[in-house]
């Protein structure tokens, strides 16, 4: 049985504290340190609490609770509390996402009353790179999207959700909020992809973005021009774009199980650093 914590919500004040535990890890923190870069800790702006566990009275670890709850340099007395807290409060999340160790220790802690989950995404190779590939040309054709092409993003975007997460992103409330989501990253210039005759063939987006690192998502090639290269030369350009313009590292996470993506991810050089988890509900 767990015993009482002391995580807690974190306030305003506390902004240098916590925007230094994300700089302990700044590619595995990339995600949440975007969001905290630009929207403080205002749960309203940040979409979610950030939970502290102090260790000696300093803030060693964090926990962000919104439509993800993600472990953020949390050992195991930190998970046990954020488990707690988590517990009481309920599931309110969508998933459970990050490092693979604390992740793993907290869903065994919360399974017995937030399972069964949907499906479970055991390890998840964390890849960066700093380069771009000698070997590779960068697509010519893969560029970022304008405004104008919400329309032609869109379908892509909803096909690359529903085959990776495995289910659309379009239920619950209509895909407002996936679409605000994919609308931001387009007016940011984040959004990458090759259109052919209206209809995208390959497409990217740069989803979270700090000073250290960015990390890449929702790569995703048409079926029908799958296995013809289109993947390597289009992330080259992605990261012809990234580290040119954004950052110096750009990292991804792939499942373990999708060889043909990690074999595409290597050949661009991509490397392994690490894993993530990831629960689904």
């Amino acid at each position: 049985m767990l015993t009482t914590t002391t995580a807690k919500v974190l306030e305003a004040g506390e902004l240098d504290a916590a925007l230094e535990v994300l700089d302990r890890d700044p590619v595995s923190n990339a995600f949440v340190a975007s969001r905290v870069n630009v929207a403080g800790l205002d749960p309203w702006r940040l979409g979610g609490e950030m939970w502290g566990w102090y260790s000696g009275g300093r803030l060693t670890s964090l926990c962000y609770a919104g439509a993800n709850l993600v472990p953020i340099c949390a050992g195991p007395e930190a998970v046990r509390a954020f488990a707690e807290r988590a517990r009481r409060a309920g599931r309110r999340c969508s998933s459970i996402v990050g490092p693979a160790e604390p992740t793993t220790e907290l869903w065994s802690l919360l399974e017995p009353s937030w399972g069964p989950a949907r499906e479970i995404r055991g390890r998840q190779p964390l890849m960066t790179t700093r380069a771009l590939p000698a070997d590779i040309a960068p697509d010519p054709l893969v560029r970022r999207v304008r405004r104008d092409e919400m329309d032609v993003i869109m379908p892509a975007c909803v096909s690359m959700f529903t085959e990776e997460v495995g289910v659309s992103p379009l239920a619950g409330d209509g895909g407002l909020l996936y679409q605000a989501r994919v609308a931001e990253l387009v007016t940011a210039g984040r959004s990458f992809a090759r259109i052919e005759n209206g209809r995208v063939v390959f497409k990217a987006e740069i989803g979270a973005v700090t000073r250290h690192a960015c990390q890449i998502q929702g790569v995703w090639v048409a079926p029908e021009y799958r296995g013809q290269g289109l993947s390597e030369a289009g992330m080259t350009a992605v990261l012809h774009y990234a580290l040119r313009d954004v950052a110096p590292v750009a990292s991804l996470y792939v499942n373990d199980f999708n060889a043909p993506a990690r074999a595409s991810y290597r050949r661009v050089g991509f490397t392994e650093v690490g894993a993530f988890m990831s629960v689904l509900f």
